[in-house]
């Protein structure tokens, strides 16, 4: 099994993210192979929450050149987390 800090890569911090927090739900980025219980898991036990539901979604990566050469960015996988009723993670409150 993987460990939780394997699981959540690192938190979103955009303006959608942060107008979501009034819902509740706060955004990762996760590992590609991690699916919602994991991340659930990964969650409440790295902020001592209590999730209510995982939404995921995967991102292909985008094409980039550099003069004639072609590359691309990795793809990733992002999770939405919504907690239930009257719980939060502090880290987002300064943001």
């Amino acid at each position: 099994m993987r460990s939780m800090y394997d699981v959540i890569v690192r938190p979103i911090v955009t303006e959608k993210s942060t107008n979501q927090l009034e819902d509740n739900a706060y955004s990762f980025v996760v590992a590609q192979n991690a699916n919602k219980v994991e991340i659930g898991k990964a969650v409440e036990s790295l902020f001592d929450v209590k999730v209510d539901r995982v939404r995921t979604m995967r991102f292909r990566g985008k094409e980039r050149r550099m003069g004639r050469h072609i590359g691309r960015r990795p793809s990733w996988k992002k999770a939405i987390v919504t907690l239930r009723e009257g719980e939060t993670i502090d880290v987002f409150e300064g943001v």
